[in-house]
């Protein structure tokens, strides 16, 4: 499986995956994704030093991101998972245009205000012919450690609304985890140091969601073409 994180003004991926290192390079100068947590890996927060901004206009956003789909030693993948920045600007329009996707997942957090990109990212989708696979609702309330108190901080359910709304999956909610910031943060996903919590296997149960999917989706397509 292969994660190009898309996120050209802040890209974090190489924080939450814990990569340091700098790619390397094929003889005929293709770069080599980074490998970790069986993941292949690229990023911009690969190629430039940290803390440094990036104040690049659309034309450059393009190149770059054309590079790392054209010019990037991927090899064979099942899934290339490309991580969007919020909105619908120059990296969503490359990526639609540059690459033939077979869906797109959405996430947002469960607020008015949140909702509304939701609405921009699936009419977006739908004008350039991209499946939406289903809606995440991330951040979707908060549970005390010490009480059990339960706090929808940012409202909930929201995500699960624009879903019907739109006759599209709802994949699931991730609540508000100390233990995701701080694995997240320490360069350890969830998944990885904790298998076992109850959020770990939510994760998993979404990700088979989008494999199923998706694997639908190809099935349907065989179907029409015989």
């Amino acid at each position: 499986m292969g994660l190009l994180d898309a996120d050209v003004y802040g890209p974090s991926v190489p924080l939450m995956l814990g990569i340091r290192e700098r790619p390397q390079s094929t003889d005929d100068k293709r770069l080599i994704p980074i490998t970790k947590y069986e993941l292949k890996v690229m990023s911009m927060g690969f190629l430039v030093p940290d803390g440094h901004a990036v104040v690049w206009r659309g034309p450059m956003i393009d190149k770059l991101l054309t590079e790392f789909i054209k010019n990037v030693e991927w090899g064979e993948l099942d899934v290339l998972v490309v991580d969007l920045p919020p909105g619908t600007g120059d990296a969503q329009l490359t990526m639609v245009q540059k690459v033939p996707l077979s869906g797109g997942v959405i996430v947002t957090t469960p607020q008015d205000v949140a909702l509304l990109d939701v609405r921009r990212g699936v009419r977006m989708f739908e004008e350039v012919h991209v499946p939406v696979l289903g809606v995440i609702e991330n951040m979707s309330y908060h549970v005390c450690g010490r009480c059990g108190h339960r706090a929808e901080i940012f409202s909930h359910g929201g995500g699960a609304r624009m879903a019907k709304q739109f006759g599209v999956p709802f994949l699931g909610e991730i609540p508000l985890v100390r233990e995701i910031r701080e694995d997240g943060d320490a360069g350890t996903p969830l998944v990885v140091a904790q298998p076992g919590h109850p959020q770990s296997r939510a994760f998993v149960e979404i990700a088979e969601q989008v494999v199923g999917q998706l694997e639908n989706r190809a099935k349907q397509q065989l179907s029409v073409e015989h």
